[in-house]
């Protein structure tokens, strides 16, 4: 198969069998091109269908001579691997030569996340006489409730919302569902913004079976949710840097440290690998330490004196 049809059905396979998005499809095709112009320099080199992993070191040695940074590296390993993990799947190769080659070192930067108080404090500061004030409660209440993106959050649908059972169902990236657990709080102020305000205003068509609207009818964009967690976070005089994803790292956050087990957590969260949902786990090193102060047995025993 030449190079063409390899990419055709590569493209397919993270479609179809993967259901990444678009965009996300394009960057696997466009990192697997990129071993393909490393492969051309050469007239020489090996087939990519027989390439060894000192050929794919020497990939990277040459990714290096452009000075791509270390993320964008490990994003292009990333594509690599899935390339050849299609092609034994496909059965077109029997060994993977990717399986050993080392993602480059990433300094993981920890996300910002609210404490309660904080929460309750930039929740204190919305105007509630306001009609727009019940629906920014709710807005934030289901944020900081289900752990949502921002995208699911304008995507969420009266007819996804199963008060009774209390969940809601999310369509998350590339259009895969989950059910996830929704706080009676966060369902409280949705019931009280559906019946007490969005019943006045006048739904453009097509826009009747989304949750939150502006007043013209119409779902929210997504710089609007934006600005209203900026407003609210500067009245409240938070000085940290807050976004809307910043309720879903703290959703998790409070979760993890609360105990709760982290294979439940990445299915709220929609997280496809385990991996990305470990970063709760090295979030709040001072909460970790003040744990082992207060319940240690020999911390105990030395208050105790």
């Amino acid at each position: 198969m030449d190079s063409a049809g390899l990419l055709k059905g590569f493209k397919r396979y993270l479609a179809l069998e993967r259901s990444l998005s678009k965009n996300s499809v394009e960057a696997y095709v466009s990192d697997v091109k990129k071993l393909y112009q490393f492969l051309n320099q050469d007239e020489s080199s090996s087939s990519i269908l027989k390439l060894k992993l000192e050929d794919l070191r020497s990939f990277l040695i040459w990714l290096n001579e452009f000075n791509i940074s270390n993320t964008t590296q490990a994003r292009i390993v990333s594509g690599i691997k899935s390339f050849y993990n299609y092609l034994i799947l496909e059965e077109v190769i029997t060994t993977d030569p990717s399986e050993l080659l080392e993602t480059p070192k990433i300094g993981r930067k920890l996300p910002v996340t609210l404490s309660i108080d904080e929460i309750d404090k930039i929740e204190s500061v919305i105007d509630l006489s306001k009609p727009e004030g019940a629906r920014n409660k709710a807005i934030i209440e289901t944020l900081y409730s289900c752990g949502l993106r921002v995208t699911e959050l304008l995507e969420l649908k009266l007819s996804n919302l199963f008060v009774d059972d209390g969940f809601v169902r999310v369509i998350g990236k590339g259009d895969k569902e989950r059910l996830v657990p929704i706080g009676q709080s966060a369902l409280k102020y949705i019931s009280i913004y559906v019946q007490e305000v969005r019943v006045h205003i006048v739904i453009k068509p097509k826009n009747e079976d989304f949750v939150f609207l502006n007043k013209r009818g119409t779902k929210l964009s997504r710089i609007m949710i934006f600005n209203i967690v900026k407003d609210l976070v500067e009245k409240a005089g938070i000085g940290k840097v807050v976004s809307p994803h910043t309720f879903r790292h703290s959703f998790a956050t409070h979760l993890v440290e609360g105990g709760a087990d982290l294979r439940a957590v990445q299915e709220m969260l929609g997280h496809e690998s385990i991996t990305t949902t470990e970063i709760y786990t090295h979030l709040d090193r001072q909460y970790l330490r003040a744990t082992i102060t207060d319940f240690h047995p020999r911390q105990i025993q030395e208050r105790n004196g």
